[in-house]
């Protein structure tokens, strides 16, 4: 069999190698253009289109591996080939080419090993309500890249490198670029948390804080609502994490309330009666569960009932127009049965004043006093006696005839 050391045993100029280093390239970037395009002309899927990837990726593979050891022929006992082995802290080609073929093997392991996880993920979650899709991709890529990170520490001991020192420095620098991007770490963080707990999903109706609108994207660091103005809100993950969640698409439906108040001479059985059977009668209400009127106090004008009844497909909408229905349906319905709905009232009563009264048509005369108001009566007021008649306060002419 001819081998690389019989093909290129002739070229030993400098310029030779470099132009033979160039074919080689080439050969294998075309090597590579072509396995892509017969993967997608392929039309496969399933496990048949993961064992093609699997022969093309490792036919690529393969004449890198040859393309690997014709350079090192052709460069052999030159210093580039020197100084290849020693910055791979090895000296013979050989044991290079092995470690290369053992790293590709470890690479391409872990690949199918990540496409079986996703298997057999898919498969445990799919007849599980419980998990949704957006869950499942969420544990299969943290399963992926759990078996890469593990794949990769296989191979940099197969190179020989001290994971140790590695540690310490990517320890070292996760904590400069923790203290620099504490807020950005902590929205990735409180990012994970909701992608797990799923407090809500993209077109839920929720209010966060003293924001309200529906969710329109859930990313790792950021949740975005549009408010029902017609605003984006763009709030941090840390931020909504730290918040109280209110979810009204979740459960499928919501109860509405609105209160109405009656007079107080109404009888309230009646218009308990009345109301539950005016909201009974809006399309947009629910027969189960059933609507309620609810007494709830006394109010200065009125007796307050609270009315409760259920919409379903909650959304703002859907929410205010059952509302208004169920509004002028109650109305309706109590001006029918006689049933008052009173306006607010002031009730004024003649409580006697002590001391002095005033005339009938004589106001009170009231002057400034810094803060205070003194009221004064008319010269021409009349005064009380101690049986409730009035007595003139004018002076009596007590002059004689003579």
């Amino acid at each position: 069999m001819v081998g690389p050391a019989a093909v290129f045993s002739g070229v030993t100029t400098d310029a030779g190698r470099l132009l033979v280093t160039i074919g080689l390239l080439v050969l294998l970037v075309v090597g590579g253009l072509l396995a892509r395009e017969v993967r997608r002309r392929l039309d496969v899927s399933g496990p048949l289109a993961r064992l093609v990837n699997v022969v093309l990726v490792g036919a690529v593979l393969a004449l890198a591996v040859a393309v690997g050891a014709s350079l090192v022929t052709v460069w052999e006992g030159t210093i580039v080939v020197t100084t290849v082995l020693s910055a791979f802290n090895v000296d013979d080609p050989l044991a290079l080419a092995t470690r290369l073929v053992v790293s590709l093997v470890i690479l391409v392991g872990a690949y199918l090993v990540s496409g079986l996880l996703r298997r057999f993920i898919h498969e445990f979650t799919r007849d599980r309500t419980a998990i949704t899709q957006h869950q499942t991709e969420l544990v299969f890529r943290s399963t992926q890249l759990g078996v890469y990170v593990l794949a990769a520490i296989v191979v940099l001991g197969v190179w020989q490198v001290d994971l140790g020192g590695l540690l310490v420095g990517a320890g070292f620098l996760g904590i400069v670029v923790g203290l620099a991007a504490r807020q950005t770490l902590g929205s990735l963080i409180a990012g994970f948390v909701l992608m797990f707990a799923r407090p809500f999903e993209i077109g839920d109706w929720v209010q966060i804080g003293d924001r309200e609108g529906i969710v329109t994207e859930i990313s790792i660091v950021n949740t975005r609502i549009q408010t029902f103005d017609g605003e984006y809100a763009m709030l941090p993950n840390d931020t909504v994490g730290a918040s109280e969640v209110i979810n009204r698409t979740r459960k499928g439906r919501l109860r509405v309330q609105v209160d109405v108040g009656v007079d107080y001479e109404t009888d309230l059985e009646r218009a308990i009666d009345v109301a539950e059977e005016a909201m009974r009668d809006v399309d947009e209400v629910l027969a189960v569960p059933q609507p309620r009127a609810v007494l709830v106090s006394f109010d200065d004008s009125a007796i307050l009932l609270n009315l409760r009844f259920w919409i379903d497909k909650p959304s703002s909408r859907r929410r205010w127009r059952a509302q208004t229905a169920v509004v002028a349906a109650v109305k309706s319905a109590f001006d029918e049965a006689g049933i008052k709905i009173p306006y607010p009232q002031r009730e004024l009563s003649n409580r006697p004043e002590s001391g002095a009264s005033h005339l009938e048509g004589e106001p009170p005369v009231v002057r400034g006093e810094g803060d205070r108001r003194v009221e004064e009566v008319p010269a021409a007021s009349a005064t009380e006696d101690g049986d409730g008649a009035s007595t003139e306060s004018d002076d009596e002419d007590t002059s004689g005839d003579g």
